[in-house]
């Protein structure tokens, strides 16, 4: 089997060699996702680099990077799959990785869209100006919380912040379970306690709305590439009216100023909630960034 390991926050910047560098990729491939959310690992196999994630009681192989030929890493999965005694499913996959597999394999994989984890690509300007008539529904969410809250400063997600938001999160979770103890959060719970924990390592940057000393919304992401960031968390009061918009603009706007390269902020996917989808698409999105899964048919699948 394939030597896979916990990824070593130490080794950061020789996995970004990889993932920064490896096109037009969904979220999946930031390596703060990596180390936040679910059991992830990862192995260098010659020149490429692969996965192995168990995630939400699944266990898949996010499709490979590196430069050259990827087959004797597609193969190994294959393998590794085998020793393990569990389907060899790929995910995270392109349109041009799901040609290249069946070209590779003919007829030996299927193939299937995953809506629930397309990314959102969003112009930074859009979000951070909200011009035109494709807006004019969130403006007025906008003007009540400045309305609400003349004196809300931005000040940044650091060391002077960080306990405030860390509460304010906490808050938010109860009001949400007493609200509906149904709800389960803990894998996001223990993904954001780690963002919080490791920010500063992780490379992660953030923003906290405050009026006086209450947070009323925060948010944090870092870089999937060069010219597109990645929103991981983003949190608000939901009785404050506005407060998620106004750190979503709040937020583009910091970054556009910061880092004038940037064109675009992922927001990743809504993963099939449909109070979700709803929001993200209300804010008109670039493009969606398409996602696939394949299965390998294997011969006691025949039916």
């Amino acid at each position: 089997m394939i030597p896979f390991e916990r990824l070593d926050l130490h080794k950061k910047q020789e996995y970004d060699r990889y993932l920064m560098h490896c096109g037009e990729r969904g979220c999946e491939y930031s390596f703060v996702n990596k180390f936040l959310w679910g059991r992830q690992k990862a192995a260098f196999l010659d020149d490429t680099l692969v996965f192995f994630s168990q995630f939400d009681r699944r266990s898949v192989y996010p499709f490979p990077v590196g430069r050259g030929d990827l087959k004797p890493a597609l193969d190994a999965l294959i393998h590794d799959a085998r020793m393990r005694g569990i389907p060899c499913c790929l995910s995270c996959m392109t349109e041009a990785d799901c040609r290249l597999v069946e070209q590779l394999y003919p007829g030996r994989f299927r193939f299937h869209a995953d809506r629930d984890s397309y990314d959102y690509i969003y112009s930074i300007d859009d979000l951070a100006d909200l011009k035109g008539r494709k807006f004019q529904k969130k403006r007025p969410h906008l003007h009540r919380f400045e309305e609400n809250h003349p004196d809300c400063r931005v000040l940044p997600l650091d060391e002077n912040t960080r306990a405030a938001a860390f509460c304010m999160l906490q808050s938010w979770y109860e009001n949400r379970l007493q609200a509906d103890p149904t709800m389960d959060f803990d894998l996001e719970k223990v993904a954001m306690e780690r963002a919080f924990a490791f920010q500063i390592p992780l490379g992660l940057e953030g923003i906290v709305l405050m009026d006086g000393n209450e947070v009323l919304a925060f948010a944090m992401g870092s870089f999937l590439r060069e010219d597109t960031f990645d929103i991981h968390f983003e949190k608000a009061r939901e009785d404050i009216q506005g407060a998620y918009a106004a750190v979503n603009r709040a937020f583009a706007r910091h970054l556009r100023q910061k880092y004038p390269q940037l064109r675009w902020l992922n927001r990743e996917d809504d993963m099939g909630l449909e109070g979700l989808r709803r929001a993200k698409l209300s804010y008109n999105p670039a493009r969606l960034l398409e996602k696939y899964w394949a299965r390998l048919w294997e011969e006691e699948d025949e039916i």
